[in-house]
C-alpha cells in the first residue's frame, strides 16, 4: 500500500488533461451524472489492551457508522474514430458518526505509533472512500443499431481513516501492562491509496426503437499482491431514452461489489496495525441524467 499525498480533487484535472489529449478524431463527449443507495460493510483488525489478543472492529455495529447510505457518481466518456472510447467514473462514500460510550477498547499503530482508544468514552470516527477508474473501450461489433465491445482499466481506491476522543498515545516501548500511560485528545488521521489495480470488462448497446436503447456492462478484476488483496464485480442492465439531441435519461439496475483487505506492517512484531477489510456493495436501482457535447 502505497501513502498518499495524491487526492481525487488533485487528480481529477490530470484524468481530464489525459481524455484531451486522446482526441484523434473529433468525437462525442459526454457527461453522466447520477445516484444510487449503497449496503456497507467495514471492518479493521486491532488489538484488545486487555488481553494482547487482536479482534476485528466493526464500522457499522461497533461505531455506529451508517449501513445504508446514498451515494453520487459521475462519469466522462469520450468516444473517437468510430469504434474507441476513453472512461473516467468516480463513486464517493464518505461516512462519520459519534459513539458516545464505546464498548470495546482498543489499540491500532500508525506511522509507529500506538494510540490506545478506551471503552466508555465518547468516540468520534471517520472512514471516507473514493473509488476512481480510468479506462478504455473498443467496439469488437457494430451495426446499424447495436454495438458490442471490450474494456480494459485500471481503479485506484482513497481510504481516510479517523478518529477523535481520548485517546492514550505512546511508543511501543512506552507500554506498561499494554496501556499508555499518557491521555490526549488528538485526531488520529491515517490517508491510504491503494496502486492502481486493473479491471476487464464487457459491454453492449443496443437501440431496439429510435430514441431507446438497452445498454449493459459487466467488469470484473482480481488481485493478490504484497499486502493488498481486492476484488471488483459491476454487471449494470439498463435502458437510456433520449430526451433531446444533447440530453438523455438511464435507468438500470445494478450489482456492484468491492471487497479490499490492505495489509500494513508494524515496526513492532507484537502490535496489530490498521489492517483495513472493505466491503461496499451496492444491488438495486440507479437513476443518471447525461449530457453529450
Amino acid at each position: 500500500m502505497l501513502e498518499s499525498r495524491l487526492s481525487p480533487n488533485r487528480l481529477l484535472p490530470l484524468l481530464l488533461a489525459a481524455l484531451a489529449s486522446a482526441q484523434v478524431q473529433a468525437g462525442d463527449f459526454t457527461i453522466e451524472l447520477g445516484g444510487f443507495y449503497s449496503q456497507s460493510d467495514s471492518n479493521m483488525q486491532v488489538t484488545n489492551p486487555s488481553t494482547g489478543n487482536n479482534f476485528t472492529l466493526d464500522y457499522e455495529s461497533d461505531l455506529q457508522l451508517a449501513e445504508n447510505k446514498f451515494l453520487p457518481f459521475v462519469e466522462l466518456n469520450y468516444h473517437f474514430n468510430e469504434r474507441h472510447n476513453i472512461y473516467f467514473d468516480w463513486k464517493q462514500l464518505h461516512r462519520s458518526a459519534e459513539t458516545l460510550a464505546l464498548s470495546k477498547p482498543f489499540q491500532i499503530e500508525i506511522n509507529d505509533t500506538i494510540y490506545d482508544i478506551k471503552a466508555g468514552g465518547k468516540l468520534n470516527s471517520t472512514l471516507n472512500i473514493d473509488i476512481l477508474r480510468l479506462g478504455y473501450g473498443y467496439d469488437v461489433f457494430q451495426g446499424s443499431n447495436y454495438d458490442v465491445g471490450v474494456s480494459l482499466g485500471l481503479h485506484t481506491m482513497f481510504i481516510k481513516m479517523g478518529f477523535e476522543g481520548v485517546i492514550g498515545v505512546c511508543d511501543a516501548s512506552e507500554l506498561l501492562n499494554n496501556v499508555c500511560g499518557s491521555q490526549a485528545i488528538p485526531r488520529i488521521v491515517d490517508e491510504s491509496v491503494t496502486a492502481p489495480l486493473p479491471d476487464i470488462g464487457l459491454y453492449a448497446n443496443y437501440e431496439f426503437t429510435p430514441g431507446w436503447e438497452l445498454t449493459s456492462h459487466a467488469q470484473y478484476f482480481y488481485i493478490k499482491l504484497d499486502d493488498v488483496k481486492g476484488e471488483l464485480v459491476d454487471v449494470k442492465l439498463g435502458i437510456d431514452a433520449q430526451i433531446t439531441s444533447s440530453w438523455r435519461m438511464s435507468v438500470a439496475y445494478n450489482y456492484y461489489k468491492v471487497d479490499v483487505d490492505i495489509a500494513q506492517k508494524s515496526a513492532y512484531k507484537d502490535t496489530q496495525v490498521a489492517n483495513y477489510n472493505i466491503n461496499y456493495s451496492f444491488i438495486g436501482p440507479m437513476l443518471s441524467v447525461s449530457y453529450t457535447f
